[in-house]
């Protein structure tokens, strides 16, 4: 699945909209990860402004995937099953495994730059299309760039938090 050319029908649209869930869940779950082992590390004194990031980042990524979710339920398609949409993500996406970063702000970084990405190129597909989709094109273009939006303020929330900015 390329997210580089036009979306030309809803089943299209759907396995998009479904690789966006899952990245959603990837960046949830590494949020959630990294959450717990800050908490119960071995630093007594856990940098706050870490932890509260990393909290926000998974409810603000759950949100995301119910928003998504919402979409793909409105398309009368054929839905991909789960477990090839995630290789199609982690292909795609997910080329830095967990741990491979040298901290946890650069794990997410990547996480909330990968997103963006992501819908970035999944509005300009749509854009790009002529295509007319069972869901309300506006409603869905709409939500995409919210959501888009929101993962660009959690790239520059992690880039601040990185460089001891307020």
């Amino acid at each position: 699945m390329n997210v580089d050319q036009a979306v030309s029908s809803d089943t299209q649209l759907v396995r998009l909209l479904q690789m966006g869930v899952v990245l959603e869940e990837v960046v949830e779950a590494r949020a959630s990860k990294h959450y717990e082992s800050l908490v119960a590390g071995d630093d007594p004194d856990p940098d706050p402004s870490i932890a509260e990031l990393l909290a926000e980042a998974g409810e603000e990524s759950a949100e995301h995937r119910r928003r998504l979710e919402g979409l793909i339920e409105r398309l009368d398609a054929d839905t991909v099953p789960f477990d090839r949409i995630a290789g199609l993500v982690e292909e795609r996406y997910s080329k830095a495994p967990p741990g491979s970063f040298d901290d946890v702000l650069y794990d997410q970084l990547h996480g909330e730059e990968s997103a963006y990405k992501f819908y970035d190129d999944l509005i300009a597909a749509i854009e790009d299309s002529e295509a007319a989709f069972d869901v309300d094109r506006e409603l869905l273009l709409s939500t995409l760039a919210e959501i888009r939006d929101e993962e660009a303020e959690g790239v520059r929330d992690v880039t601040e938090l990185m460089s001891g900015e307020p």
